[in-house]
């Protein structure tokens, strides 16, 4: 009797590996010796760093991130804050949780300004 594989769309390569250890049994294997081997945790971190799907910037965004990156802002306001987790969780499909972590921020604005500059080569 085969394996049913979950048909779902993977949203990064957390899902993919998971699917493949499922395929392959290695999953039922473990969770047979432990209850909790960190699977989920490790899932969810893969998709965050590798995700698959990546939206194209929209004429709104992209005019919003013309004049942010024209800017050179020094000072990252609330304002600013809002508006560019908005268009990174849109484009990016997933949510930013950054708060006041200034190395957070530079992730996001370093993300967003690759996607700007493929946009616009």
């Amino acid at each position: 009797m085969g394996r049913k594989i979950k048909s779902k769309q993977s949203k990064g390569l957390g899902d993919t590996i998971e699917k493949f250890t499922e395929a392959t049994g290695i999953k039922a294997l473990v969770h047979a010796i432990i209850d909790d081997c960190g699977c989920e945790q490790r899932k969810e971190m893969l998709n965050k760093l590798f995700p698959y799907k990546v939206e194209c910037l929209n004429e709104i965004d992209e005019a919003y991130l013309k004049d942010f990156f024209g800017k050179n802002v020094e000072v990252l306001t609330s304002q600013h804050q809002r508006d560019l987790k908005a268009i990174y969780e849109r484009v990016f499909n997933r949510k930013v949780n950054a708060g006041s972590c200034a190395g957070c921020w530079r992730d996001v604005i370093g993300r967003l300004r690759k996607v700007y500059s493929v946009d616009n080569e």
